[in-house]
C-alpha cells in the first residue's frame, strides 16, 4: 500500500519567518493556491482510499484544494493527531529573534533531534509528536481496504515521523533536511507496522516554474 505525504501550503507567517505549531496558524498565501492546485494535478489520477490531515486551518484547507483536483474526489478525515510539533511559547515568535535567543536549541531542532529539549519554552517533546503521528499512520493503515492514502500535515512533525516510519533513529530523522510546502513524499506499507520503504522523498519538480521557491525552514 502506498502512503502518499505532503506539507501544508506556504502561509503568511511562513513568508514572514514565525513559527507556527501546534496552536498557531496564519492564512495560506495566495501563491500557494496555484502550488496546492499543481500538487492536485500531479495526484489527479491515483485513486486515494481517503485523506487524511491535520485539524489546522492551513492543512485541512490544502487537503480541501487537492481533493478538488483529484479525477475521484474522496473523503477527508481531520485530525489533532496530525497536527504540528507543539513549539509552547515560541508559536508566533520570529525565528531569527528565537535562533539568537535560543541558538543551541534551534540547531537540535533542524539537525540533531536526539539532542533536542523543549522544555525552556514549555513545547512538546519529539517522542510524544512522533508517538501520536505515527500511531495514527499505523492505525489508518491497518483500517485501509487497499489504499493508497493521503496524510496532509507540517513540515517539522512529517519530517521526523516520516523518517521514524522508515525505522530510522531520533539522531537521523533530520539528515534529509526539512520538507517544503506542497512537496511530495511516498512510503510503501508492505505490512501494517514500520519499518516502510521509501519510494519518493520531498519532490517539488511538479512546482518548477511556478515563481514561489520551496521553503523549508524546519
Amino acid at each position: 500500500m502506498k502512503l502518499y505525504f505532503t506539507r501544508h501550503g506556504k502561509t503568511r507567517w511562513n513568508d514572514e519567518k514565525r513559527f507556527q505549531g501546534m496552536m498557531g496558524d496564519s492564512p495560506l498565501l495566495p501563491e500557494s493556491l496555484t502550488a496546492i492546485d499543481a500538487l492536485g494535478q500531479e495526484l489527479k489520477d491515483i485513486s486515494f482510499e481517503k485523506i487524511y490531515t491535520s485539524s489546522l486551518k492551513r492543512a485541512y484547507l490544502t487537503a480541501e484544494g487537492i481533493n478538488k483536483q483529484l479525477a475521484t474526489p474522496v473523503e477527508i478525515i481531520r485530525t489533532d493527531d496530525l497536527r504540528e510539533l507543539g513549539l509552547g511559547t515560541l508559536e508566533g515568535q520570529l525565528i531569527p529573534v528565537i535562533e539568537e535567543r535560543y541558538p543551541k536549541d534551534m540547531v537540535h531542532l533542524r539537525q540533531h533531534l536526539d539532542l533536542y529539549d523543549p522544555t525552556p519554552f514549555d513545547g512538546e517533546p519529539i517522542e510524544d509528536m512522533l508517538q501520536r503521528i505515527n500511531q495514527f499512520v499505523e492505525k489508518a493503515v491497518t483500517e485501509a481496504k487497499e489504499g493508497p492514502l493521503l496524510f496532509v500535515g507540517h513540515g517539522a512533525a512529517l519530517t521526523a515521523a516520516i523518517q521514524s516510519l522508515t525505522g530510522k533513529p531520533l539522531a537521523e530523522l533530520r539528515d534529509m533536511g526539512g520538507l517544503y510546502n506542497n512537496s511530495l513524499t511516498i512510503l510503501e506499507a508492505d505490512a501494517s507496522q514500520p519499518p516502510y520503504k521509501m519510494i519518493q522523498w520531498n519532490d517539488v519538480r511538479f512546482l518548477e516554474g511556478l515563481g514561489s521557491k520551496p521553503d523549508a525552514l524546519l
